[in-house]
């Protein structure tokens, strides 16, 4: 064996770099005891800078990494020095080996962090492998996660397209709470990596959206290019008022989503209009409401023969053109190449905007929002990459984050665990390990 040492337990627990050395050892069923002395030098007084004295010693338990699948303790003895001319009292510093007043040993805190950070684990998990309670662990990684990551000076650099979306964070009995979740999108659009989380603002409103922009640096709103949102006007407001030259872009899915809700309102109406009563097991338009969802090119033989039997139906008629207009939306979107796609979405936002034909008020009024929302609509096909749907993804990352926590209660503590979660930590994460 190369370059082979004699073992050292102070080596193998990783307490050389901590500015400790293992005294003693004691192995319990369910845990195990580590005796610990500090090995810098003491410091002199605070008062008068003179060499102290020895007065006595106390003992401080820390959290460490485990060893052997079990929890480690490290119960360091830490020396107590006095300055006779003084006359303080002070203790040796292992500061090297854990923050002051902190339970868990500087290690055992990046576990804890990595844990959260890239295994995803919950904090009651990460407290059950480190032996402490739940709230030393959530502090702990917290405030460690906060300090390294979260409050990094460089991490808003080189954003350029940003997307903003609500999402429940908690679910009561007077209703939902709502956060505004920001995305840098600037990854997935120059595909050099995954969206990451940016932010996570409380309610949902412009002026969340808004606050946050204005607090943010001149410089960081001068670099945002695009900013790619659903159909709430209030973002597309908060972002033309803060950013001078941005562009906005109303992403494909929540287009697609709109266009959608439409086909259904309509297959509901005609539903009503034709039998008198809602959907029903054996309906003709209940029985497709699904198959209506679906693209048209990935329909089978028997779903398109359905469909057909259906528009066959001249009472239908204003089914069957809400259904096609749906599928050219989602043509558009689904074109080889950027310009072809705006030149079907122009042709079809201009063909119901105005003159739509009575009996399908469903496209009058998909007309005047597509209309409204005609530019930002159009800015997708300039603009390829700033769809929206990463920030659905992280979307999802968050649901499941709540999930595995069983919900949150303090939205401080939800928001500096989302950031940890879906910021993309994880390369840097193992750079500090």
């Amino acid at each position: 064996m190369r370059n082979a040492t004699p073992p050292c337990l102070d080596t193998f627990c990783r307490l050389d770099r901590l500015g400790l050395s293992v005294t003693a050892q004691h192995v319990e069923p369910d845990h195990t005891v580590l005796r610990c002395r500090p090995t810098t030098p003491p410091l002199p007084c605070p008062g008068c800078a003179r060499p102290g004295v020895r007065h006595d010693t106390v003992l401080r338990r820390l959290a460490h990494v485990p060893l052997g699948w079990k929890p480690t303790i490290l119960e360091v003895v830490v020396p107590r020095y006095r300055c006779w001319p003084c006359r303080r009292i002070w203790r040796h510093s292992i500061t090297a080996a854990a923050p002051s007043k902190g339970k868990l040993s500087r290690d055992a805190i990046m576990l804890a962090v990595k844990s959260i950070v890239v295994d995803r684990m919950s904090i009651a998990r990460v407290a059950a492998n480190l032996g402490v309670a739940w709230n030393t662990a959530s502090d702990a990684i917290l405030a460690a996660g906060t300090e390294l990551l979260i409050d990094s000076a460089d991490r808003f650099d080189g954003v350029t397209t940003v997307g903003v979306d609500e999402h429940v964070w908690r679910h009561t009995r007077n209703g939902d709470n709502y956060v505004t979740v920001i995305i840098d999108l600037t990854p997935t659009r120059t595909r050099t990596g995954p969206s990451r989380l940016l932010a996570v603002v409380e309610g949902r409103s412009k002026q969340a959206f808004k606050s946050w922009l204005e607090a943010q640096t001149k410089a960081f709103r001068d670099r945002v290019e695009i900013v790619a949102m659903d159909g709430f006007t209030g973002y597309k407001t908060a972002a033309v008022e803060t950013i001078d030259t941005v562009t906005t872009v109303m992403d494909p899915f929540h287009v697609v989503a709109l266009v959608g809700d439409k086909l259904d309102r309509c297959r509901q109406r005609v539903q009503q209009e034709t039998l008198g009563h809602r959907g029903r097991s054996g309906d003709p338009l209940y029985g497709i409401r699904r198959v209506a969802r679906t693209r048209a090119g990935l329909l089978t033989t028997k779903q398109q023969h359905r469909l057909a039997k259906v528009f066959a139906d001249e009472r239908h008629v204003a089914f069957e053109v809400t259904w096609s207009l749906y599928q050219s939306v989602i043509e558009a979107y689904q074109a080889d190449q950027p310009a072809e796609g705006k030149k079907i979405m122009t042709r079809l936002i201009t063909s119901i905007q105005s003159g739509v034909p009575a009996g399908l008020e469903e496209l009058r009024s998909l007309g005047q929002t597509m209309k409204r929302r005609r530019d930002d609509i159009l800015a997708f096909f300039d603009h390829p990459g700033t769809s929206n749907g990463p920030t659905e993804a992280v979307n999802g990352l968050l649901e499941h984050l709540r999930g595995t926590a069983k919900g949150f209660r303090n939205i401080v503590n939800y928001i500096a665990r989302c950031l940890l979660d879906a910021g993309g930590f994880r390369p840097l994460i193992h750079s500090l390990l």
